[in-house]
């Protein structure tokens, strides 16, 4: 694959936990009835307040999924079917073989079990061994601590941050600390990941 550049469909990725299903309009509802805990947007670039918020963030999706940057997932917890959150790859640079795994929101009553550790890696077992990147990003505010120690529990290196980078909603000054992990990494990362979705629920937090 050294000369191909990234082909990019929707796809739905299924694991034991989590199933991650292309986001469209028809999730609006279910991802309202999750979405609007301001814990969530508490140091995001925007807050979802109401439907019509809701409605704007899928739309954007949907748009840079057509623009041919992106590929919008809705989080699915498998056993009951019931909508959770929401994710995406984004910033695809098809040439270069890379792209940013990110827009990652699941709501508080799922956040501590397999959920998202499971998306994260179906996510970048697609990313390296059916798409072939070469390198896949994240990236987070770097007020957020959470998010932060998570990126590094899944294996990624943290890269460096890129000062006054966005501006927030609310007008604050955001600045985002960049990680990583590359393909000849990736083995290393999925045994990690895998056996980390081997522990019980408490141990993957």
């Amino acid at each position: 694959m050294e000369n191909q550049s990234l082909i990019i469909t929707p796809v739905t990725l299924e694991g034991r936990y989590a199933r991650l299903e292309p986001l469209s309009m028809n999730h609006l509802v279910p991802l309202c009835q999750v979405g609007f805990d301001p814990e969530l947007w508490r140091v995001a670039l925007s807050v979802i307040k109401e439907e019509e918020d809701m409605r704007a963030y899928i739309a954007t999706a949907l748009q840079w999924q057509m623009e041919g940057t992106a590929l919008p997932f809705v989080t699915i917890e498998r056993s009951s079917g019931t909508v959770v959150g929401s994710t995406r790859f984004a910033n695809i640079e098809r040439i270069h073989r890379r792209l940013e795994i990110g827009w990652t929101w699941v709501a508080r009553a799922w956040q501590r079990t397999p959920i998202n550790t499971e998306a994260k890696y179906l996510m970048l077992t697609h990313a390296f061994e059916t798409l072939g990147c070469i390198r896949v990003e994240l990236k987070t505010d770097s007020l957020n601590e959470k998010s932060r120690k998570a990126m590094l529990r899944i294996g990624a290196k943290e890269e460096g941050t890129l000062r006054n980078h966005m501006i927030t909603q609310g007008g604050r000054i955001r600045h985002s600390v960049y990680y990583s992990i590359t393909n000849d990494e990736w083995p290393g990362v999925k045994r990690l990941l895998e056996e980390k979705l081997t522990r019980p629920f408490e141990q993957l937090v």
